[in-house]
């Protein structure tokens, strides 16, 4: 079961900010003992992955804190982060880590179904995300938007360190991310009504 909860919160985290779960993945089976990758995956600790995917990461952070570019980039992104969330749970449910000596969870499924999984997490993450943003950009005038992305990444990155080292308070970093979410979308700001020009103008 906790394997799950690594997937999920690296899947999630991948919904955020692409590459930074597939790097803490890569980086912790490459330089520490707190990673043991799957037969198949190993591949995310080479070199040249972690050099792509800490350029993916640095794109994606200063992109998404400008005005105007954040929305081109949650575009791009559409592909990238549901890409990158299918293989952050494919690789997390099968990996040995400190909080999971010997992940069995969805170990005869295959590939598939954790990859379409990990899919479908991080796609309903970032249309959230890109939906959310206007909201923010709207009742702040643009200011906020780099102050949420900040808090975007910092999510991110500690839903890929709790995935890693405790995967149960993920479950306690989906729970805030939800609320914040619903609590943002309910104080949106109201939208004008528009002038009816059939009543002509004002009386004296």
């Amino acid at each position: 079961m906790l394997e799950v909860l690594t997937a999920t919160g690296l899947a999630t985290a991948a919904g955020l900010n692409a590459g930074l779960p597939l790097l803490l993945l890569g980086a912790a089976a490459r330089w520490t003992s707190l990673v043991e990758l799957p037969v198949g995956w190993t591949w995310l600790e080479q070199d040249w992955v972690l050099v792509v995917l800490a350029v993916l990461v640095v794109l994606d952070v200063v992109a998404d804190k400008v005005p105007g570019l954040d929305h081109l980039n949650d575009l791009v992104q559409t592909v990238v982060r549901p890409t990158s969330g299918g293989l952050a749970f494919g690789a997390g449910v099968g990996a040995t880590t400190a909080a999971v000596p010997e992940p069995t969870a969805l170990a005869g499924s295959g590939v598939g179904l954790p990859v379409a999984l990990g899919v479908v997490l991080a796609l309903v993450v970032h249309l959230t995300k890109a939906l959310a943003r206007p909201v923010v950009t709207a009742a702040t005038l643009g200011v906020g938007g780099p102050v949420v992305s900040t808090a975007e990444d910092v999510t991110s990155l500690a839903l890929g360190v709790a995935a890693l080292l405790a995967p149960v308070l993920v479950v306690v970093l989906l729970v805030g991310v939800v609320v914040a979410v619903v609590r943002l979308l309910r104080h949106r700001p109201p939208r004008r009504s528009r002038p009816d020009v059939l009543d002509g103008p004002a009386a004296p």
